[in-house]
C-alpha cells in the first residue's frame, strides 16, 4: 500500500472531529472522498497532510510514517494539502497576481519565472483572469 491512515482521531480544541478514520491507497490509484458539509473530508487530508496532526492513528507514505511530520517535510515527500480557496484577485491576470505576491516582502528563490517553470500550465494562461482558472 503507497498511502495508508490507520485509525485516524484528529481534534479542533475538544471537538473530536475525526474519530477511526482509515484510508488506503495503492500507487497510482485515484481516491474521491465523498460526504456532506462537516463530515471530514478536508479535516482527513489535512491530518494526512500534517496540517492538522492527529492525536492518535498513523499515516504511512511508501512505508514510511509521516505521522506528526511537519508538513513541509510532508510535502516534500508528495504530499500536500491545497485548500480550494484561491486567495487571489479574481479580475486581475495571473502575472498580475504573481506580480503583486512578489510586492508583499518575501524575499526568497520564488519569482514568477520560477513559477512557471515550474508550472508551465500557468504561463500559458498568464493572459488569462484569476477568476478564469480552476479551483479544483
Amino acid at each position: 500500500m503507497f498511502l495508508e491512515a490507520r485509525a485516524l482521531n484528529t481534534y479542533y480544541g475538544k471537538s473530536h472531529i475525526l474519530q477511526d478514520v482509515s484510508l488506503d491507497v495503492d500507487r497510482g490509484e485515484v481516491v474521491a472522498l465523498i460526504g456532506r458539509n462537516g463530515s471530514g473530508r478536508s479535516t482527513t487530508l489535512k491530518t494526512i497532510a500534517g496540517v492538522t496532526p492527529p492525536r492518535r492513528g498513523t499515516v504511512t507514505l511508501d512505508g514510511r510514517d509521516i505521522t506528526g511530520l511537519k508538513p513541509y517535510t510532508i510535502a516534500r515527500h508528495g504530499v500536500a494539502y491545497v485548500p480550494e480557496e484561491r486567495r487571489i484577485f479574481p479580475n486581475l491576470t495571473v502575472l498580475d497576481n504573481l506580480k503583486l505576491a512578489t510586492l508583499a516582502g518575501r524575499k526568497g528563490k520564488w519569482d514568477y519565472e520560477r513559477v512557471f517553470a515550474f508550472f508551465p500550465r500557468l504561463e500559458e494562461r498568464k493572459t488569462n483572469e484569476g477568476k478564469a482558472l480552476s479551483g479544483g
